[in-house]
């Protein structure tokens, strides 16, 4: 029968075989049948999967006990040269072609945004496939929808590579830490800001000038915004954040903020004092509730994810039974998303794929975890003020502070040029003892009222 797929002759064979009393395990020592897949889209991460594909062919056969068999390639533009030899595989620009050929079992989505790549998706999981992305923009905006279509209709999603490039954390927390109860997670996941923030250290460079060089080599693109502002690291700490507790957090509940405003000046400051300055992402447990945040963040040197530098990326998660597990390493680039795609590939073969989402809509259906209002968010801080270079600011900066029950832990203020007017400018930086994100914006907006403030004023938490 047509209408029976590889999935349901799967199941069927083991049911069979476990009523038989025979061990349901055999079958998967046997050859299958070879499995035919569809590429959607050949860019960066289509061009990726294309060279493992045709470099590790012998090695997948005795990983899944089939042939992979990559039978059609969906391209915006048939003309253009790629960097791999497609050979006799059809390349089209429709991908009706690809819903319409009964041959082909799953297709790897490899396209960004969100149109038309949700309607493909759809049209996808609608005609009888199932589908392998990378796209998690379009999981974070219209996953629950697309899970509900695929559960709706027995089928599988993969998307390993949708989150932290090359480290396989949506299988560690999938499978390999299924039996604990998550208590954190706290990561690195955009390796653009990463790479800013380490270079301009490093280098003792401004910002603007090191987002010019990482535009240059490739790790951010001609507008950064999603990577810069914190959009695409809290997308991703979204999806982790459903499938670690359960729980679906917009990004109008993440406390987010960016490193555009970051200067050198802070980097140096956080140094001396132990510090590095990173974009963490951190998704926690506290008193019952759920604390998300994505900020430029103050952590301690001597930890791990202190020390991670360049582009790389790397999450630290916390299990109740586990303790703490760190991965780290390559958070995007061609070869280690496609890595990533193509560990789903393998594991959509095997039929572990199809458990594992069975065991996602479980948790996506679970009850969600209160989250913990912004306003309550208590950690210390780092402040950093341009002012004028008079007598009075500092006490009225500390004045405002402590009318809000902010108490200060340290106090720097950098030396100026000795003028004889106000028009010279001072760089103060406080550090504060614990209190709540809903304090500090309460003394924020009244501290940007005095006359005294000069340009930005930089507030990051320090990660204890």
């Amino acid at each position: 029968m047509q209408s029976l797929d590889q999935h349901g002759a799967l199941f069927l064979t083991i049911k069979l075989q476990m009523k038989q009393g025979k061990p349901a395990l055999g079958l998967l020592m046997t050859q299958s049948p070879d499995l035919n897949i569809a590429l959607v889209g050949c860019g960066t991460v289509g061009t990726g999967v294309v060279k493992i594909l045709q470099s590790s062919m012998d090695s997948l056969r005795q990983r899944t006990g089939r042939s992979i068999q990559l039978r059609r390639v969906i391209v915006k533009d048939t003309s253009k040269v790629r960097d791999v030899d497609l050979g006799r595989i059809p390349v089209s620009n429709d991908i009706r072609t690809v819903i319409d050929d009964p041959e082909i079992h799953v297709a790897i989505h490899v396209v960004g945004g969100i149109n038309p790549a949700r309607e493909d998706v759809t049209r996808l999981l609608e005609s009888g496939k199932d589908v392998i992305t990378a796209n998690k923009a379009l999981l974070y905006e219209h996953g629950a929808e697309l899970f509900a279509i695929a559960g709706k209709r027995n089928r599988t999603i993969c998307f390993e590579a949708a989150v932290a490039g090359g480290i396989p954390i949506i299988s560690a927390v999938n499978t390999a830490l299924t039996a604990n109860r998550i208590v954190s997670i706290e990561a690195i996941l955009n390796g653009t800001s990463n790479f800013i923030l380490t270079r301009m250290l490093d280098r003792r460079e401004t910002y603007d000038a090191v987002l010019a060089e990482a535009q240059a080599r490739g790790y951010a693109e001609a507008d950064p915004a999603m990577d810069v502002d914190g959009t695409d690291a809290a997308q991703k700490l979204s999806i982790l954040t459903q499938l670690a507790f359960g729980t679906r957090v917009p990004l109008e509940d993440i406390v987010r903020q960016g490193i555009q405003q970051i200067e050198l000046l802070d980097l140096l400051v956080a140094a001396e004092l132990g510090y590095r300055v990173k974009l963490l992402a951190t998704s926690r447990i506290a008193k019952d509730r759920l604390e998300v945040s994505v900020q430029p963040t103050l952590v301690r040197t001597n930890r791990a994810i202190g020390m991670t530098s360049g582009a790389d990326n790397i999450v630290s998660i916390e299990g109740d039974a586990v303790g703490v597990l760190r991965l780290s390493g390559a958070g995007a680039g061609q070869m280690p998303t496609a890595s990533a795609v193509m560990a789903d590939v393998v594991d959509y073969s095997t039929g572990r794929a199809a458990i594992t989402f069975q065991s996602i809509l479980r948790v996506h259906n679970q009850k969600p975890v209160q989250l913990q209002p912004q306003e309550e968010l208590s950690r210390r801080y780092y402040l950093r003020f341009t002012v004028a270079d008079r007598p009075h600011v500092l006490a009225d900066i500390a004045d405002i502070l402590g009318r809000n029950e902010i108490s200060i832990s340290s106090v720097r203020q950098d030396e100026t040029d000795d003028v004889a007017d106000d028009a010279g400018v001072a760089r103060l930086v406080i550090m504060t003892h614990r209190t709540t994100e809903g304090r500090l914006r309460i003394a924020d907006r009244k501290i940007a009222a005095l006359s005294s403030i000069r340009g930005d004023r930089i507030r990051m938490p320090i990660a204890d």
